[in-house]
Parts: structure tokens; C-alpha cells; sequence
């Protein structure tokens, strides 16, 4: 079919439709200014986080269920950690080695149960060497079984919302039913340096080899702490299942995230599932973490505990509530982008007291430019408890609020 139009009998509408279609296509370059297109990633998925902003910067089939190989002992980190933590178990502990840890397939510290090893050791062995045997040993040492820590794992990943999560083993060996998510290992993964920074250290750590074992076994398996100044941990993992798996974390320095001038550090969380090759999964990581630093920018709206807003409150003692975060709020946004940064708060009118603090009270919406949609929302809790006014305060606000 073949479609003509006379100049001298102009069809009505045209001339605006064409105006409309022209300003579409006027603001597509400025959407995909917006949202950088993430490099070509070869992996079965992944995710890239900028932990101190929040931000997913970058997905690829983010829940899809995957199998998590060695990623597993993150979790069994998680649990170690809260045992050192709670004062349940002790780095100078010493757990024996049962034969069940000693026979452990697949990568190992190379532990026999002549030997009584300590905690910290364990743990090294665990996360540098990712050894099977010295996993087990520590489940084995906290949970008392193998089963029972397995059932406490389970019991950790729903309350840290890793909602398609299902572990059958401490190690991350092949099993039916053992499997995960991307975005369940970023909850695992950025939980775990949160609650405890005193032990996410030992992701660092280039070589380590327990006496008496080989010496060639002493290397850590994610090569990118060799290659990256900037990387930091966390995880390797390799099955033939799984493929070659990697959670990268690195944190660089930004003057603008800094207090008063100062450097602060930006940290950004890769994860690579399911890639060909051990180079590859180092590369497709270091791929996505120099994108993310490089495309985004990161923009720091507010200091730690300082307040966005201090609306009013009715039946209170004090008669405003100071509404911010306890860490500085920070956004991702597009690189060059930052001048076009706009906030506006949202929340509940009017506020009657009381407010405990850390309380959740509004939320903080941020936009580029006149894009309705935002980039971005923070959760804004109260700054300082606000307790009830007494009996008179309260009987003054409520005739207030009834004739407004």
C-alpha cells in the first residue's frame, strides 16, 4: 500500500502529530543520558550495586535462581561472624576436625583430624583458600551439625530477606534444591560488611597457607585483590553447574563524599554468576566496577544525622521533628548529570506525636531535571525521639488541628 499527501490539501492534524513525534524523538537522547548503557557482560547474570548510595546501577536476570557454588560460604561467614560477635565462639578457639570435614570434596585447607584448629584459622582457611574441609569444620564447630547449621543458614537468609534462597549444605557443593539469586547474594554480601567490619577483612587477605599444609595452596582465588588496589573481597566460587562465579567489592576515594573536605570512600558491589573462566569472571567484574565508577557519579545530598527536614508536630513535647539518616544520604546519578539533582519530601500530615527515634516518618524522592520519576528514594526516620505532650498540650493541639 502506498500512502501520498498533496502539499495544497494539507491533512488536518498532521502538522501537530508531527510536532509530537519531533519532540518525542528530541527527548530520547536526554533518557539514555540519563541511564548509561552497562557494558556487555558475559555472565548468566549479574548485578552491579553502589553500596553507599543503594543503587542498582547496573542487572542482568537478577532473580533468576542460580546456583551459588562457593558464594555459599558468605553465609557461613554470616553466622561465624555473629557466633565471634555475640561472644559465642572466640578466634583462639580450637574445633577438631571430624572425618566427615576431613574427606570434603572439591577445594581444601588440607586439615586431618589429628589436628585441633583454631577459629581464626578456620575462618582464613574458609575465605582464602575457600576450603570445603575448614567450612565444615566451622559448621560443624558452631551448629554443632552440619544439619542444624544448614537449618540456621536457612533461618539467616529469610530474616535478611533473601527471599529465594534455599541452602542444603555449608560449602556450596552441587545439591538439589541449593540454590540463589544475584540479588539475594547483594543483600548477603552488603549485609555482611555492614554487620561486621571488624571480621570482612579476611576477604582481603592475598595468601595464606596453615602450617604443615602444602605450600602451593596458599593463594587466594580472587585474582582481582592481585590486579585492583581498590578491591577489597569478597567471594569466589566455581562449580560446573554453577560456572565461575565472583563478588567483587571495591572502594575508592572521592573528596566530595568526604566530611569537611576530607576523602570519602565509594563503594561499589559486582556480582558475576555463571562465566566461562576464572579470567573471565575477574574480567567481566573489573568491567562492570570501572563502568560503574566511571558513568555514575555520586552526589552526597546530606551528612550523617544531619536533618533534611524539620516539619511540625502536634501533641508533642518539642514542636518539630528533625527527619534525616543516620549515614549521610548519598545518590548515584549519570556523570555530568549532578547540577540537575532535585528533592522533594514526602510525608504523612500532619504528624502527631510521639516519634521514637530511628522511627520511619517520610521519604526522600530525588529526580533529574523535570523527569517526574525518580532516580532514587531514601527512607527519612526521626533524628531525636519527640515524646507526647502532657494532657493540657495534648487537648490545646487537638482543638488546633479540628479548626484546621
Amino acid at each position: 500500500m502506498h500512502l501520498s499527501f498533496k502539499a495544497s490539501r494539507p491533512v488536518p492534524g498532521l502538522r501537530a502529530f508531527a510536532a509530537a513525534l519531533l519532540a518525542f524523538f528530541a527527548v530520547l537522547p536526554q533518557a539514555h543520558a540519563q541511564a548509561p548503557q552497562a557494558p556487555e557482560i558475559a555472565a548468566r547474570s549479574y548485578l552491579l550495586l553502589d553500596v553507599t548510595a543503594n543503587q542498582i546501577l547496573a542487572a542482568k536476570d537478577i532473580d533468576s535462581p542460580v546456583e551459588p557454588a562457593s558464594l555459599t560460604k558468605l553465609m557461613t561467614e554470616y553466622l561465624v561472624f555473629d557466633a565471634l560477635k555475640s561472644k559465642k565462639i572466640d578466634l583462639k578457639q580450637t574445633f577438631g576436625v571430624s572425618e566427615r570435614a576431613w574427606k570434603m570434596p572439591g577445594s581444601r585447607m588440607f586439615i586431618d583430624p589429628k589436628m585441633q584448629v583454631p577459629v581464626e584459622d578456620l575462618i582464613k582457611g574458609m575465605v582464602v583458600q575457600s576450603g570445603n574441609d575448614a567450612t565444615m569444620a566451622l559448621a560443624e564447630g558452631v551448629g554443632g551439625t552440619a544439619e542444624h547449621f544448614v537449618q540456621l543458614m536457612n533461618e539467616q537468609a529469610k530474616a535478611l530477606g533473601m527471599k529465594s534462597t534455599s541452602y542444603r549444605n555449608p560449602e556450596g557443593l552441587t545439591e538439589v534444591g541449593h540454590t540463589t539469586t544475584a540479588r539475594d547474594l547483594s543483600i548477603l554480601a552488603t549485609r555482611l560488611m555492614t554487620d561486621f567490619p571488624d571480621y570482612i577483612g579476611y576477604s582481603a587477605i592475598k595468601k595464606y597457607r596453615y602450617p604443615g599444609t602444602p605450600a602451593a595452596n596458599d593463594t587466594n582465588r580472587n585474582t582481582l585483590l592481585f590486579r585492583d588496589p581498590t578491591v577489597d573481597g569478597l567471594k569466589t566460587g566455581h562449580t560446573d553447574a554453577a560456572g565461575y562465579c565472583m563478588i567483587a567489592t571495591a572502594k575508592r576515594d572521592f573528596p566530595n563524599l568526604g566530611a569537611g573536605g576530607a576523602p570519602g570512600g565509594r563503594r561499589l558491589l559486582a556480582i558475576v554468576l555463571g562465566t566461562t573462566s576464572d579470567s573471565a569472571r575477574a574480567n567481566e567484574s573489573q568491567k562492570l566496577l570501572n563502568w560503574g565508577y566511571t558513568a555514575y557519579e555520586a552526589v552526597k545530598l546530606f551528612d550523617a544525622g544531619q536533618a533534611v527536614v524539620a516539619p511540625s508536630v502536634w501533641k508533642g513535647k518539642s514542636s518539630t521533628v528533625k527527619l534525616g539518616r543516620p549515614q549521610a544520604i548519598v545518590v548515584a546519578v549519570a556523570a555530568g548529570s549532578a547540577p540537575k539533582v532535585k528533592t522533594q519530601v514526602a510525608r504523612p500530615d500532619p504528624l502527631v506525636a510521639p516519634f521514637a527515634k530511628g522511627q520511619a516518618v517520610g521519604t526522600l524522592k530525588v529526580m533529574l531535571g523535570d523527569n517526574p520519576t525518580p532516580v532514587a528514594e531514601v527512607p527519612l526516620v526521626a533524628l531525636e525521639a519527640v515524646e507526647e505532650a502532657g494532657i493540657l498540650g495534648r487537648a490545646w493541639d487537638a482543638i488546633r488541628l479540628w479548626i484546621k
